[in-house]
C-alpha cells in the first residue's frame, strides 16, 4: 500500500488499487471538517482492503478523532465521494503504476474501450455488442472519434451528463484532438455516424435484453444487529430497539443493517482497539459475502444524523466521562508512541466536546428584519445582528444525506411588537409556500433558542432596543425612551456559549446587578472596552470573551 497524492479531478485510479482519501473543509467558525473516504477497486486483495481500513484510523487519529469515515466499493460510491470528482471518476484497468500518473497518449497503441454511464459512475464494460442496452447511455472511445450512443430510454438528464463525459474524456485521452459523434438508439444504417458506430461491433443487430448489473440488486431490507466488539472479540448485544444507553465509550460497536454497516468507536477506545474493530468489520463483509456493502465509521460525539436517526431518542449532550483535555492528551500519547509529532495536534484540538447539531453549518445563510408590511434584507455582516425589539426571518439551506435541505424560521424578539410577530409568520409561510413546502418551517423565542439555532449564526449579537418603524412608532406612542444600542455610547455585554461555534453577546443593562460571577461581560464606552471574567469562569469563557473583542469594534482596550 503506498502512500500517493491523487489529482484527484482526474479521477485517475484503478481496478487494482485501494487509497484512503481526505476531505477537509473550511467551516465558516474558522474551523475543519474531516471526511476519510478509502475506496477499493474491484480487483484490490483482500490485504489491500485491510491495509486501507488500518490507514484510514491511524489518519482519522492524527486529525484527533473527529473524522467520519466511508468505506467505498468501486461501482458502488457515496454521492459523497462522487461529488469531489469532476466530472465523474473513471477508474482504469492496472495498478498504481498507470493509475496514479499522468496519462500518456499513445496515439499508434490506443485501445478501444466501452464505458456505461450511471450518473457519476462511469463504468469500463467489455467492448462487445452484449454489453449494450436500451437504458443506459454508452460511450465509445476510438483513436480518432468518441461516440456517445444514448439508450432509447434513457433521459435528457442524463444524455446531457454523458456529454460533459465524452468532453473529459476528449481533453483528457485525446488532448483534445478527436471527433465527437452521438448514435442514438434505433437509428439504422442510413445514417453515417450510426452506420460507422455499429460498424465497431460487426453491424447492426437487435440489442439484447438488459442484464442485471452486478452487485445492484435490491438488498432486502432486515432487522438490525448490534454487535459489540471488546478486546478482539465480537458479541451480539440482546436489545429489541436501540437506544443510546447502549453504547459504551470503551468499546466499539457495529450497527449491522443488512445493507449497509455502521462502526461506532467510543471517545476513550486506543488506536489499536480502533483498528481492531476496523478489521473486524472487513472480515464480516468479507465472511458473509457483502463485499460491497457501504461501511460507515462514526467517533462517539461526531456522529452522522443518519446514524443519530436510528435510535428512539439521541440526547443533545452524549454526557462523555471524560473531558476534552483528557482526550486531546490521549491521541496525543497514542501518536506519540507511533513516533509522531504531537506538538500541532495539541495545540489544534478543540477546548471542549460540543454537543453535536443536527444541522450543517456549512450551508448558506439569507436574513431578513420585519419592518411593516414587508422584509428587509440584512448584509452578510450584519447578518448575526439582532434587535430584541425586532423580528426576524432567515432562510439556511445546507447539504442533507440525500438532497439539499432548507429551513425557514423565524425570530422574535422579547420586546418586538404584536404586528410585528404576525407579520413575520406570514411572510415566512408565503416563503415556504413557495418553496413548494419543502423546506422545514420553525419558530424561534429570544432566551428560547436550541443550540441548532445558535450553530447556525456561530455569533449571534443581540442589541437593546430595535430599529423597525413598527417599534419606533410603539416606544413614540407610549412615551419611553429609545433605549436601542448605539456603537458610540455605554454598553454592557454578557458573555454566553459553549464554543466558537455556537458564541453569543448579549446586550444588558449597565448597572453592577448586571454582573454575574458565573460570566464573562464587555463594557464599551464609545471607543474604550473593559473586559471583566468572573471568578467562576473557565478558561474557554475567557477564551470566547477575547474572541468577541473583534466582534465589537473599539480602540483602546483595558482588561
Amino acid at each position: 500500500m503506498l502512500g500517493i497524492q491523487l489529482d484527484y479531478a482526474h479521477g485517475h485510479i484503478t481496478f487494482s488499487t485501494s487509497f484512503p482519501f481526505l476531505q477537509t473543509t473550511a467551516l465558516k467558525n474558522g474551523g475543519l471538517r474531516h471526511d476519510i473516504h478509502y475506496w477499493i477497486g474491484k480487483d484490490t486483495s483482500q490485504d489491500e482492503v485491510g491495509t486501507a481500513a488500518i490507514l484510514t484510523v491511524e489518519l482519522d487519529a492524527a486529525l484527533g478523532g473527529r473524522a467520519v469515515q466511508y468505506r467505498e466499493i468501486h461501482g458502488n460510491e457515496t454521492e459523497r465521494f462522487l461529488s469531489y470528482f469532476r466530472p465523474c471518476i473513471m477508474p482504469q484497468p492496472g495498478g498504481v503504476a498507470s493509475g496514479f500518473n499522468h496519462v500518456e497518449v499513445n496515439e499508434q497503441d490506443y485501445k478501444t474501450r466501452l464505458y456505461v454511464c450511471h450518473g457519476k459512475h462511469v463504468v469500463h464494460v467489455p467492448f462487445a455488442r452484449s454489453s449494450l442496452n436500451h437504458d443506459d447511455i454508452f460511450i465509445l472511445d476510438t483513436k480518432s472519434k468518441i461516440f456517445q450512443f444514448s439508450g432509447s430510454n434513457s433521459s435528457i438528464q442524463e444524455r446531457a451528463k454523458a456529454l460533459e463525459v465524452v468532453q473529459y474524456i476528449k481533453d483528457t485521452f485525446h488532448e483534445g484532438k478527436c471527433e465527437i459523434a452521438s448514435v442514438e438508439d434505433g437509428r439504422m444504417m442510413s445514417d453515417a455516424e450510426a452506420g460507422e458506430f455499429w460498424g465497431f461491433f460487426g453491424g447492426f443487430a437487435p440489442l439484447p435484453r438488459r442484464a442485471p448489473a452486478e452487485g445492484n440488486e435490491k438488498q432486502e431490507e432486515t432487522a438490525f444487529k448490534l454487535l459489540c466488539f471488546d478486546q478482539g472479540k465480537l458479541e451480539p448485544v440482546n436489545c429489541k430497539s436501540l437506544a443510546h444507553e447502549l453504547l459504551e465509550t470503551n468499546k466499539c460497536y457495529f450497527l449491522d443493517y443488512g445493507a449497509e454497516l455502521y462502526v461506532w468507536m467510543g471517545r476513550i477506545t486506543s488506536l489499536q482497539e480502533r483498528k481492531g474493530a476496523s478489521e473486524a468489520a472487513e472480515k464480516l463483509l468479507s465472511d458473509s459475502s457483502r463485499t460491497r456493502t457501504p461501511m460507515i465509521k462514526v467517533i462517539e460525539g461526531f456522529e452522522t444524523v443518519a446514524f443519530k436517526s436510528k435510535f428512539k431518542e439521541w440526547p443533545q449532550t452524549p454526557g462523555l466521562k471524560m473531558s476534552s483535555e483528557d482526550g486531546r492528551g490521549q491521541v496525543a500519547a497514542l501518536l506519540k508512541r507511533q513516533g509522531l509529532n504531537v506538538k500541532g495536534l495539541m495545540k489544534a484540538a478543540p477546548a471542549k466536546e460540543e454537543p453535536q447539531s443536527y444541522i450543517d453549518c456549512t450551508g448558506n445563510l439569507q436574513v431578513w428584519r420585519v419592518n411593516d408590511k414587508d422584509k428587509v434584507p440584512l448584509s452578510s455582516s450584519d447578518q448575526s445582528k439582532f434587535y430584541t425589539g425586532d423580528c426576524y426571518i432567515f432562510q439556511y439551506t445546507y447539504p442533507g444525506d440525500d438532497k439539499e435541505e432548507c429551513l425557514v424560521g423565524t425570530w422574535f424578539g422579547k420586546k418586538s411588537i404584536e404586528d410585528d410577530k404576525v407579520i413575520a409568520v406570514s411572510l415566512a409561510s408565503k416563503m415556504v409556500e413557495s418553496a413548494k413546502f419543502q423546506a422545514v418551517q420553525a419558530r424561534f423565542y429570544e432566551g428560547k433558542e436550541p443550540i441548532q439555532f445558535f450553530v447556525i449564526f456561530q455569533s449571534l449579537q443581540v442589541f437593546k432596543g430595535g430599529i423597525s418603524s413598527g417599534y419606533k412608532r410603539f416606544i413614540a406612542e407610549i412615551g419611553i425612551d429609545d433605549e436601542s444600542y448605539s456603537e458610540d455610547g455605554l454598553a454592557l455585554f454578557r458573555i454566553q456559549g459553549s464554543g466558537p461555534e455556537n458564541m453569543q453577546t448579549i446586550q444588558v443593562e449597565p448597572v453592577a446587578s448586571s454582573l454575574n460571577s458565573s460570566y464573562c461581560y464587555i463594557l464599551h464606552d464609545g471607543n474604550t472596552v473593559f473586559t471583566w471574567a468572573g471568578n467562576l469562569t473557565t478558561a474557554l469563557d475567557q477564551e470566547l470573551m477575547e474572541r468577541l473583542l473583534d466582534v465589537i469594534k473599539v480602540c483602546n482596550y483595558h482588561p
